[in-house]
Parts: C-alpha cells; structure tokens; sequence
C-alpha cells in the first residue's frame, strides 16, 4: 500500500513534466543575431578548443555568438573536470554549440553534481551527455529532480534509475504520456511491484509504448496463460513485442523439425528462448544433436538450455557426460539423465555428482571439464 501511495503521489508530480504537449525546461536558449560574414575568431576557438572540424565550426558558428570566452571557457573546464574527453566535448558542442554559454555555477554544475549523486558514474555521464546534450537544457527543478523522485517510486532504487537513464534517455519524454498509464494498467491488474521494477528498468522499450499497444501487448500474453504474478510474465511481453525476432526463432526452431506444439510449449516454459538469435539456436541445436545425439524434441522439453552459454556451461558439461557415457560409468536410461539434471543445476552439483564422483575412474575428467582436453582425447 506505501508504494502505491508513492505511486499515486508521484503520478502528481508527472504534471510537471509536461504544459501543452511540451516537456518544461526544452525552451530554446535565446538566439543571438550574427552578423554576416564569417567570424574567424569563433570559428578558430571552435576548432582549437572544442576540437570541432573546420565544416563543422563554420555550422556551428551561426548558431552560437561567442561574444566573450568567459562562459566557453569555463564549460569547457567543467567538462574535462568531469572528465569528458575531447572526442565527446566535440561531439556535444556540434550538436548543442549554445551549450557553450551555460552559466556553470547556476545550472551546469547543479546538474553535473545531482546527476552524480544519483550514482552515474563520471564515465557514464560523459557518455550520456556527450550524445543527448539536451538533457542538460532541462530544468532541474521542474524536470530532472522531479523525473528522478517518480522514477524512483516505481524502481525503488537509484541503481535501476541510474540504468534506465544508461539505456533510453528518451524515457524522460514518454513518462507522462505512456509510461505512467502502462504502470499503472499493469498495476491494476495484479502484477507486483518486484515485476514491474523489471519491466521499467529493463524493458523500457516497452513500456514507453502507446497505452493501446502496450494495452494489446498484455491481453496477448495473458491469452498464453501467463500470470502476471510471476517474472516470466515479462519475459513473455518482451518474446512477444520483438515480433522480428519471434519469427526468426520460430524458423530457426522448425528447421531442427519442431512443430507447433513444441515453440508454444516451449516459449510458456521459458520466453526467453524465443528473443534468442538463430546464430545461438542453431549452434546449440547442432551441438546436442549432432554431437550428443539427442533428439531435436528432447531439447524442446528443456528449452532453458538456450538460456546457457553454449562455450561456457553447454560443451563443458556435456563432454564430461560424454566421457563417462562412453566409459559406461552412467547410462541414459538407468541413471534417468535428463536436460535438466546435466544443464540447470548448481556448479557445485554437477561437480560432486558428474566430475569428483568419478575422479578415481577417470582422472583426467576435471581436465575434461575445465577444457583443458578433449573428450576424445581420454
């Protein structure tokens, strides 16, 4: 109940965010007339002190007039303060050169240092800014602090703020609009806060959609049988939104000879195999065919296996499994050897049960398993 007041309370503040379709503090800095002709002065600063190209000095020329280098001078050495590389300040200054008359101690530096107390690192920061300068046009009153306090009610977290402002930078823009609506949809109808916490920070593509669409996008993963109690209910509106992605599974599955039946009965168990490349798919589907002999509708049954890196978990595993099935040590049937038991146990257990269990027999299996030696090779 606290949240959803925080929630309720903050869907208030939203108010702020917007005044006849326009985000507050995206009012245009005034323009100062230049007069005709070139001003090689500034053109000559832009260059040398911005490291902007001579093409895009001259651009950037006439859209900024450099009528003293105080401001420019100490924007500049607040940036690489922060320590913005040359490559980045260039970038910022093309794109917003009337960043170059900020006033640093009024609005530049309260923001650079707000932005930091939330936990975005120096690294970040420049990163960020050095592409979507207009940020820092925002007013820090009535946008950044007030964006920073709603978000914070939904992911309940700085951390998650910190990456969600690392992922979409656009999102400051939808919040009123559309993320607000579709928190609150989901909200309405069961989902909990943990849930919708993973939906915001990493699924912002998602629910920056139109309410309509994201509206349509649940009704269809609920029509899968999806609770929208559990994590996986997420998993599935992000399987089912990359439609692209869907399809290309979905080939990708069928020529390994995978019905109907077998995609939909594996997308309600895992979601997630069906946002994974065809690059992935088809070499995990050609190692455990191919190399261990299992059959395509096996897999199917345990289709989290695609969840796993095939270099890192897959090979390692089975070649050890594979050694010991050749050694006769353990047989499929009798010791009931499924997906599940080889690939989505603890580290710990298939190490006692797989590796150290049979160290005796075969010494070398620990090498096996490392990659240190092949299967064929014990």
């Amino acid at each position: 109940m606290a949240s959803h007041s925080i929630f309720r309370k903050s869907l208030r503040l939203s108010l702020l965010f917007c005044r006849d379709g326009q985000p507050f503090g995206t009012r245009p800095l005034s323009s100062s007339a230049i007069p005709s002709g070139q001003d090689d002065c500034a053109v000559s600063y832009l260059v040398h002190s911005c490291r902007l190209s001579h093409e895009a000095a001259i651009e950037a020329s006439h859209k900024v007039k450099l009528s003293s280098l105080e401001k420019p001078d100490s924007v500049l050495a607040l940036l690489r303060q922060y320590e913005f590389s040359d490559t980045q300040i260039s970038t910022l200054v093309r794109k917003c050169p009337k960043f170059l008359l900020a006033d640093v101690k009024k609005t530049l530096l309260p923001k650079l240092e707000f932005l930091s107390s939330m936990g975005m690192s120096r690294l970040d920061l420049a990163r960020i800014l050095s592409y979507h300068p207009w940020l820092l046009r925002r007013s820090l009153e009535n946008c950044i602090i007030p964006f920073h306090t709603l978000l914070k009610s939904v992911v309940l977290s700085d951390v998650k703020v910190v990456q969600i402002w690392k992922r979409n930078t656009t999102f400051i823009d939808k919040v009123s609009k559309n993320v607000l609506p579709n928190v609150e949809f989901v909200r309405e109808m069961g989902m909990p806060q943990s849930c919708i916490a993973q939906m915001v920070t990493y699924h912002t593509k998602i629910v920056m959609r139109e309410p309509e669409v994201f509206r349509e996008l649940v009704g269809q993963v609920q029509q899968f049988g999806f609770d929208p109690w559990k994590s996986n209910f997420v998993q599935a509106m992000k399987a089912l939104h990359y439609k692209k992605t869907w399809r290309q599974c979905e080939e990708a599955y069928r020529s390994w000879g995978w019905s109907e039946n077998h995609i939909l009965s594996a997308f309600r168990s895992c979601p997630l195999c069906m946002i994974k490349s065809r690059k992935k798919i088809m070499e995990t589907m050609d190692f455990l065919v191919n190399k261990m002999g299992w059959h395509s509708h096996k897999i199917a049954k345990y289709p989290n296996v695609f969840c796993y890196s095939l270099e890192k978990r897959i090979i390692p595993r089975c070649s050890v499994v594979r050694v010991l099935l050749l050694r006769g040590l353990i047989k499929e049937e009798k010791e009931k050897l499924s997906l599940a038991t080889v690939f989505m146990t603890s580290d710990e257990y298939f190490l006692n049960n797989f590796v150290n269990r049979y160290l005796n027999q075969v010494p070398q299996l620990l090498n096996v398993y490392q990659g240190k030696l092949e299967y064929e090779d014990v």
